[in-house]
């Protein structure tokens, strides 16, 4: 946590309301997400009991299951989710836009230009809370895997058709939420968290609506007040006033009203199974369907609240003006659900359980990379996080004292200008220490020379002066091009923090992979579905 964010909390302690911590917006947000706020049975992370999810915050779509310990009720909802999600993931797959990319040539190793296609926008998917986004990723493990009857008439319990290909979809945005700065897979929570410092711990900033009640108050109360009512208030039969959907339920509600519930759903269905008379089991399927309308309404008390406080949460970040590098991350989303849609049109497997070791590899280089990535480009988005980098040494901002023209001492010389910069900033520099501004949306670099004779503590005018020589993006002539060299009077932030990251070691090919890293992957395995373990509690 920065210096920068403790002070924020300490504010938000002392006044009693959430503090900002960004001044625009650092994730993209949708015009039409698609929300899903699912809820499971207590005792077994994977039992769907229900879910909302939809497009519409009026209108969304209800999903029960009256009995979470039955199958095929299990699969009939995952079917049902698949008819919500996929529609609206197929509406992004046609939509593209031709771009050209560099390719490497596998035949002669040169990189050619080629035109691909480009989805013009992604399907991004918003749920309440980080255990929401787990949730995704196990319903991916535990439904891409399996066999539908038309896959293998012989499988004893076939999947409805479209459920592994949800499966495959949850996976890649379960995947891609792991990466820094994606916004495909989205918790209501964490895009709150970002934006705003509340005056509680972070796994308190876990529930959506003692956070809201921070950050929103009612009006003459304060976020501490309000948010200690949404976490333990409880009306007159003891259930929540605000459920948490966290996606577990509450234990009062599990004991007092769901159970109950679902009991005279189990005595309704196996009376209408043992029923001989046409017209009583009329009567039967009656009640029947009067105690699973019963359960139906039951999650939908649970599921309402925290539905309207992500809608609630989504108003309140849009309030935000989007930073300067959202859409480029967000282009890179936009990359990974059209690499997503080709792999599966072309009729890969499904991803594996397990990556190789040249993939995950890769993976972990490229969230690595990605993570500090978006802290560059959030500091340079942002003035109030480029504080919080200046607080700690890694950035300064001061204003030009002085320039003086140099040039290296060779054949064809290059500008290499002294900038002055007087600074009330305490950076970490040393001698050969890079600091970066940028240049028309570029990086340029210059070099730490040392203090100036006047300034190397902190003297009558207030701060230090640092001298600094330009290294780069000057052109090509003997004279800087214009406005590539600070002028006097300019006030620029410096960072000590590249702008952008440099590319990694090349890794070999999967089928590269030396011994020690368990050699090439086994094609026979990669085509073969997984066994069923009893960690697929689907």
């Amino acid at each position: 946590m920065s210096l920068i964010c403790t002070l924020a909390r300490l504010e938000a302690v002392e006044s009693g309301r959430a503090r900002e911590l960004a001044t625009v917006r650092h994730r993209h947000v949708s015009d039409r997400p698609l929300v899903f706020v699912p809820l499971t049975t207590a005792g077994e992370a994977g039992a769907p009991l229900g879910a909302l999810v939809g497009t519409d915050r009026e209108q969304p779509r209800l999903l029960a299951v009256p009995q979470p310990r039955d199958r095929d009720l299990r699969f009939a909802f995952l079917a049902d989710l698949a008819e919500a999600v996929l529609p609206y993931v197929d509406a992004y797959a046609d939509a593209v836009e031709p771009v050209e990319r560099s390719e490497t040539d596998p035949e002669t190793g040169r990189r050619t230009r080629v035109e691909v296609e480009l989805c013009l926008d992604a399907p991004q998917l918003v749920v309440p809370s980080r255990a929401g986004v787990e949730y995704v990723r196990l319903l991916g493990r535990s439904t891409r895997f399996r066999r539908t009857a038309e896959q293998d008439p012989e499988t004893p319990f076939p999947a409805p058709p479209r459920v592994p290909l949800l499966g495959r979809w949850l996976t890649h945005y379960g995947d891609r939420a792991r990466v820094p700065g994606s916004s495909l897979l989205v918790a209501a929570t964490d895009l709150l968290n970002r934006h705003w410092a509340t005056g509680q711990s972070s796994l308190e900033d876990q529930h959506l609506g003692a956070l809201l009640a921070w950050i929103d108050p009612p009006a003459g109360e304060s976020g501490a007040a309000a948010a200690l009512r949404a976490e333990l208030g409880r009306d007159r039969d003891g259930q929540l006033l605000c459920p948490p959907a966290g996606p577990a339920t509450d234990p009062a509600f599990d004991n007092r009203l769901l159970a109950p519930a679902v009991e005279r759903y189990d005595r309704a269905r196996q009376a209408l199974g043992a029923a001989e008379d046409g017209e009583a089991a009329d009567e039967l399927l009656g009640a029947l369907h009067r105690a699973e309308r019963e359960v139906r309404r039951l999650v939908l008390t649970q599921l309402r609240p925290t539905w309207d406080a992500v809608w609630r949460a989504l108003d309140l970040v849009r309030e935000l003006p989007p930073g300067r590098h959202v859409a480029d991350r967000w282009t890179r989303d936009r990359w990974s659900f059209t690499g997503h849609r080709d792999r599966v049109r072309a009729g890969e497997p499904p991803q594996p359980r397990r990556d190789d070791a040249v993939t995950a590899a890769r993976k972990l280089a490229a969230r690595e990379s990605a993570q500090a990535q978006l802290e560059a480009q959030e500091a340079l988005d942002d003035p109030l996080v480029m504080a919080g980098r200046r607080l700690a040494g890694e950035a300064f901002a001061g204003e030009v004292v002085d320039v003086t023209m140099t040039w290296t001492e060779s054949k064809r010389p290059s500008p290499r200008p002294l900038v002055t910069v007087r600074t009330d900033d305490a950076p970490h520099l040393d001698a050969g220490v890079k600091a970066y501004r940028s240049l028309d949306g570029r990086p340029q670099a210059a070099e730490f020379v040392g203090y100036a004779e006047d300034g190397g503590d902190a003297d009558a005018a207030g701060g230090r002066a640092v001298v600094l020589r330009v290294l780069d993006r000057m052109g090509r002539s003997k004279e800087p091009a214009a406005g590539s060299v600070p002028e006097k009077g300019d006030r620029i932030v410096w960072t000590l923090f590249e702008h952008d990251q440099r590319v990694g070691p090349k890794l070999p090919d999967p089928e590269e992979t030396p011994w020690t890293h368990g050699g090439p992957p086994r094609q026979d395995a990669a085509e073969a579905p997984d066994p069923v373990t009893p960690e697929d509690v689907l």
